[in-house]
């Protein structure tokens, strides 16, 4: 009968590091794929949340709009202290039931990290219905990534940012694509320092590719219209929201 064969600790640690190599490779799995899907839940019913929250806030008679049903020009609100959630994003191509909190700030640990936020307003940048740029960031991947979906966007997409006064609809134009340091897309007008606006603009940012921070992808839209709440819900959503509720 041959003798067992002897372990070497070459062998020992090879399996070792076999092991320890699947067991990265489950918690990566883990923090990329489960850990979106559980943040983002979250984020959503969060969201859900403040849209009941902002509704209330209308029936307290706390909007600046004096309940006009017409559109007329977009009320515009004074953004609120850093970390505060004033709205809602709703974006029909990511999915017909999402829904994420917008705050002030992009501060990662208490904005773009919560399980309840996942946006943030950069607060140098107009707010909605503004002229201007109204720009917004939110993670690609990881704590929910927000905007995972972004480079789905086809123009003429609707984009929807609901605040206590109603809800403004921007339209989907195109992507672009830059370093780190071009900062210049969250001029009034992106890309043009110095250069007095004379539109409404919706600018999204996000980092770029997938698990890299090499660059950034980012969605520009225009204002098309705004609905003030007493004149109800946006048709597109209506029936999503009516149907949650």
């Amino acid at each position: 009968m041959r003798p067992p064969a002897r372990l070497s600790v070459t062998g020992v640690l090879g399996e070792l590091l076999i092991t320890a190599g699947v067991v990265v490779m489950l918690f990566l799995g883990w923090y990329v794929w489960l850990n979106d899907v559980v943040t983002g839940g979250e984020q959503q019913q969060a969201a859900e949340v403040v849209q009941q929250e902002l509704q209330d806030q209308y029936d307290r008679g706390e909007a600046l709009a004096e309940r006009p049903t017409d559109p007329g020009e977009p009320v515009v609100s004074i953004a609120p202290p850093a970390g505060q959630v004033f709205g809602a994003l709703i974006v029909p191509r990511f999915g017909e039931n999402y829904v994420r909190s917008i705050a002030t700030g992009v501060d990662v640990e208490t904005v773009l990290n919560s399980r309840r936020i996942g946006i943030g307003h950069y607060s140098e940048t107009q707010m909605p219905g503004e002229i201007g740029n109204f720009a917004i960031a939110a993670h690609r991947n990881t704590w929910g990534g927000a905007f995972s979906d972004l480079d789905k966007l086809r123009l003429g997409d609707r984009i929807y940012v609901e605040t206590v006064d109603g809800w403004y609809e921007y339209s989907f134009r195109g992507l672009e694509y830059v370093w780190p340091t071009g900062v210049d897309v969250l001029e009034p007008v992106p890309a043009a320092p110095g250069v007095a606006p004379t539109d409404r603009v919706l600018t999204m940012t996000t980092c770029n590719p997938r698990f890299s921070t090499a660059e950034r992808i980012i969605a520009y839209a225009v204002y098309e219209t705004w609905y003030p709440r007493a004149g109800g819900l946006p048709s597109e959503i209506s029936g999503v929201v009516e149907a949650r509720g």
